[in-house]
Parts: C-alpha cells; structure tokens; sequence
C-alpha cells in the first residue's frame, strides 16, 4: 500500500508540533474556528477532519503527547501511566473503578491502551425502545452511520475475516485476519463449535500487512501497555500527526477548566490551565470529547447566571444515564498450558447471544471475546477482586499458563440514577471531583448471570475446568444522550447542543444505549459524521 502521507510515524512528535513555552502558540491570540477540549478517540478523528476541510482548528488534551518509541515500554507496571490517574469518587452498589480498564491520558486518550477491538453497532441497537419496550432509541440509525463505519475502517485499514454471521455488515474488512491466532482463541472457537456456538476471528484496529508507514503486527501481545511498533492503531499516530500536517494546533498538558459565554449565551471558547497558569483559548465552535465522565464534570463546573445548572442542561440529563459494559472475565483450568499473555489478547468472539431472547427472562444481550492477559494485572484483579489471597492466590498464580479466559461484553441499560455529579471535593486546578453513582439493574444482573454460564459452557465444552470469575466493567458511555426532543436528551443527532448551536458534546458521553459491542468504532464513526456536518455548516455561516 502505498504511503501518501508525508510524515513518519516513528518520528520524535514533540519536534516542530509541541511548544514548551506557551507564548510559542500558534493561535494563541486568535479566535479560531474550532476549539475541541480531548483529543482522543473522537477529539482525532474531529481534529483531523476539520482541519482538512480547511478550519483553523485547535485541540487542547490534558495528557502529554505521548512518544511510542521513548515512552511506552513493554511493561505491565509502566502501562499504568497512560491511563487517567485524577482520583474520581464512586459510589453505588455497584461502585465503578477508574483507570487503565477504561480511561485514557494523553493525546490518543483510550485507544493508546485499548485492546483494538472494532465492531460496528447493529441496526438494532439503535432501536432498543421500539424492539424491546425498554430505554430510548437513537435519533441517528444504523444506515446514518454506515458510511462512516466504513470511511473509518478503510481509514486505518481494519483487519477481520472475509465474512461475520452478525450484524447488517458481514464484511470483508479491508485488511485479512491477524494470524497466527491465540492458544486462547483456538481453545474458545474449539468450545464453541462443539456447543453449536457460531464464532468468529475478532476484527482488529491492528494492521495484518504493511500501511501507511507503519509495519504489521508481529503478534507481541502489548496491545494494552502501548504498542511500540505503532502495528495497533491509535489516534495518537494516524490522525492528529495528519490533522497537525493540516493545520491544527494540539496543545498538551492542559486542563481545560471552563467554557466561555458570551451575554447572548453563545459559547466563545475556553480557559484553561498550563504548568499552573492560566490561559484562553478563543474559538467559533467549541466540541468537548473528554470522556463520558469528564465531559459531563466540565459542563456542569462551566454553569453561569444564565445557565445556573451547568452549560447543555436545559434537560437536566447532562450526566444521567451512565451506563458501562458488564465485563466479567472468566476462567476455566485446562490440562495443557494455554499461556494467556502470547499474543494479541483478543482475537474470536461470539455475538450469537446479542438480541433479546424472551426464554432467558431479560432483555438484550452481549459479546463473548476469547480474552487474553497478563500475571500482574490477573494477581491484582484476583485480589482486589477475586476474593484470592495468600496462599489460595499464590497457587493460583503457580498455575497461570493453564487458565483460559472468557471475558463478556454485556449490554448494560441506561438508568437516570447512575449518574456524574461534581462532589464537594476539589482536585489542584480548583474543579471539584466527579462524582459517579452506579448500581446494576435487575435485568443488568440476569444478563451477567447467563453470559457468565455461556462462557463457562464454552471453556468446559473444550476440556476447562471452571475456576472462578472476576467482576468487571469497561466501556463507560452515556451522561450527555443524543436525542430529538430536548426535554429528554442533551444533543441532537449530530452531537449539537440542543441549548447552545455552537456547543458540540463528541463523544462516547452522547450514547443512548451502549449495545453488546465494544465502542470505539462507533465512538470514532459518530466524530466523522459529525465532523462532515459542522464543516458544512461553518461553509454557510455561523450556527444559529
């Protein structure tokens, strides 16, 4: 494939694209057209398409601009630092952890550290109100988006099978499978098949042949702790060293504080704070992609006179309806050694159980990924999780090369309960801490409860031993919910505030549901669609 893009990915990206003295910055004293507050999943794709399309664009990311050949390493430990160290407070009966499971720092965001799992929505899950009598429907459907699904796959060149037996989209990907497979994954599809269980190599965001300068994977397993070779895809180094090519500016290190408005009630940028001072950034649009935690915490610290409960929130509902994917992991014994943490972690799944079925008395549904891991992550989890200690998780831990592992994707509903709120705590810059309330529901729980015996009947199928589970949760979405009516939801179906026209909400905070899939697909599928809108519309004049 032939590289049209002029700049090299192994390339020290702090030369010529970051300033370490801020009065150095390119539109320092300028309004620009856009400001985006995250430059991760969504923050990149929108970077970079604005900025194509001929806008002064600038990104502004908390985290640093990570450097893959000087600052990731091929550690489990050291991995922990590209993740969002902020304390966050929880609460709930299901109280969330926070970190390298599911919030990224830095620009790249989550992709830096994500397994590269790339599945599109299905039709139906934009639809869950009208199927199954429970949460909303999207505003946008599948075929809205499809076109992007595409453009984003070709984009970064996705590897998958030639054809999936789920979903509207049933392939071929642009790039072939990944190959060699997983002991892990053979063992999952083995057990599938003996249980009648469709299943499937996993699309990945990893390349399987050379692209764009960057080589393909050599199957060295740290997708999670960074990946060095640059083979797994991240918007750290496709699209924001184009969007830079392009024009835009990405200024790292800081925290953005507050929106700006105007007595009209417009927004007119944002301040924020660098190596302790403060600074503005003055912009036409402003578009907040800064996790579905911090998004909702930096609209509601931003509340004025004329917005005394936060920017957005004529609704009420910035920060409500949170919702995560169950993710419990499950472990089986086998016989023969399995060897969890060689290669890619995730590489065959089943999403035969991802529509409701009346006979399973819940509805909705989920994933099930062959998942690998890693002995310091599968200790700690064991222990902080697991009920495993001393002894009982010494033994555990002498036998790691036999376990095999099933981890479940579970579509969890949204609830106005869980929710994002600021606590009476304040964090250095002065904000005060997110707060996250989160119980499971009852048809949350009947969901967990069948995923769980379907993977063990998967492991067992194939000689495991059922060994025990580990609750976990990934994928947080929700809080800023797109919708038609403004009364029920915080942004129209392009991630428009319904109350503000130049205020953006981009990404995974704008879900309505959070389906049985992994996110970043469609995360990253909305950031374009959105991105392809806004440019058109700035071509007319301002938004009104």
């Amino acid at each position: 494939m032939e590289n049209k893009d002029p700049l090299q990915h192994n390339c020290d990206h702090y030369d010529g694209h970051r300033y370490s003295d801020m009065k150095c910055r390119k539109y320092g004293d300028q309004e620009v057209d856009v400001c985006i507050v995250g430059v991760g999943a969504a923050g990149g794709v929108l970077a970079y398409e604005l900025s194509k399309a001929g806008l002064q664009v600038v990104g502004i990311e908390a985290g640093p601009f990570w450097n893959p050949q000087t600052d990731f390493a091929s550690d489990e430990l050291h991995s922990y630092s590209l993740a969002w160290q902020d304390t966050r407070l929880s609460d709930g009966n299901d109280a969330l952890k926070f970190g390298h499971n599911n919030s990224g720092r830095g620009v790249g965001g989550g992709t830096v550290h994500f397994t590269a799992v790339f599945y599109r929505f299905h039709e139906n899950d934009f639809r869950v109100k009208t199927i199954d009598g429970v949460a909303e429907d999207w505003p946008i459907s599948y075929y809205d988006l499809e076109p992007y699904y595409q453009k984003i796959e070709n984009d970064i060149k996705v590897s998958g099978p030639k054809s999936l037996p789920w979903g509207t989209f049933q392939g071929p990907y642009p790039y072939p499978v990944r190959e060699p497979l997983s002991a892990n994954s053979q063992i999952f599809q083995e057990g599938c098949e003996i249980r009648g269980i469709r299943s499937s190599v996993t699309p990945l965001a990893i390349l399987s042949a050379p692209f764009d300068g960057r080589p393909p994977c050599t199957n060295r397993g740290f997708c999670n702790e960074g990946c060095i070779p640059n083979a797994k895809f991240s918007t750290l180094i496709q699209h924001v060293p184009k969007a830079i090519q392009q024009g835009a500016e990405i200024l790292t290190d800081s925290m953005v504080t507050s929106i700006l408005t105007d007595k009209k009630g417009k927004v007119t940028g944002v301040e924020f704070v660098h190596d302790g001072q403060i600074y503005r950034q003055l912009a036409r649009v402003v578009i907040v992609s800064a996790f579905a935690i911090e998004t909702p915490r930096l609209l509601l610290n931003s509340a004025t006179a004329q917005y005394p409960f936060g920017l957005a929130n004529r609704s009420g509902l910035v920060g409500k309806n949170l919702m995560v994917h169950s993710g419990h992991d499950v472990f089986a014994k086998f016989d023969e050694e399995i060897r969890l943490y060689k290669g890619t972690p995730v590489m065959a799944f089943t999403q035969d159980f991802y529509a409701s079925d009346p006979s399973r008395g819940f509805v909705r549904g989920y994933s099930l990924n062959a998942h690998g891991n890693r002995p310091v992550a599968l200790a700690k989890n064991l222990a902080v999780d697991g009920g495993y200690w001393g002894k009982g998780l010494r033994e555990v831990m002498l036998d790691f090369n036999f376990y095999g592992q099933v981890s479940l994707v579970g579509e969890v509903l949204p609830r106005e309960e869980n929710a994002v709120s600021l606590s009476n705590e304040k964090d250095e810059y002065g904000l005060p801490r997110p707060l996250i309330h989160f119980s499971y529901s009852e048809n949350d729980n009947r969901l967990i409860k069948d995923a769980i015996q379907k993977a063990n009947e998967i492991l067992s199928a194939r000689g495991g031993k059922p060994a025990f589970v580990i609750p976990d949760t990934g994928h947080v979405m929700g809080t800023c919910r797109m919708g038609i009516d403004p009364e029920n939801s915080v942004v129209n179906g392009f991630c428009q505030s319904h109350d503000i026209p130049n205020l953006f909400i981009c990404d995974s905070s704008v879900f309505v549901t959070s389906s049985g899939s992994n996110p970043t697909e469609t995360i990253m599928a909305i950031a374009a669609r959105t991105a392809d809108y806004l440019a058109n519309k700035m071509r007319q004049g301002p938004l009104a």
